[in-house]
């Protein structure tokens, strides 16, 4: 299924894309799509069960801008990524090493605006670069 959508690019973009397609011998929707789909980090249909962020309130922002991921999964994580490396990553490790992948990104994420959301409340301060 695709559903239509419409939008408005700036025409350096529009032209690079279309540049790109006739390189590719590919039609314009799918390089568009292919772009997109490499740019947005995969989401979990359980996201949608998540209260907004800007509904929550100040003690569950704050809680949600300084969370980390739980130690266990933090470990699991890197001894995946470094068996990766080393290419000796188990098919079933693969997977689980996708799981706690998408479960950090979706988690880094959500911390980002929270934090965003928290120092906009005058909660936390901006973190300096």
């Amino acid at each position: 299924m695709t559903v239509p959508v419409t939008i408005n690019l700036p025409d350096e973009v529009y032209q690079r894309a279309e540049r790109f397609a006739k390189l590719a011998n590919r039609d314009l929707s799918s390089i568009i799509t292919d772009t997109v789909l490499s740019a947005l980090p995969p989401i979990g249909p359980h996201i949608e069960t998540l209260s907004a962020i800007d509904d929550l309130s100040d003690g569950e922002l704050v809680a949600i801008a300084t969370s980390r991921m739980g130690p266990e999964q933090d470990s699991r994580m890197s001894i995946l990524l470094d068996k990766q490396r080393e290419n000796k990553l188990a098919i079933g490790e693969a997977n689980e090493l996708q799981t706690l992948m998408q479960s950090y990104q979706e988690g880094w994420l959500r911390q980002t605006a929270a934090l965003t959301q928290a120092i906009k409340r005058g909660l936390m301060e901006p973190m300096e670069s």
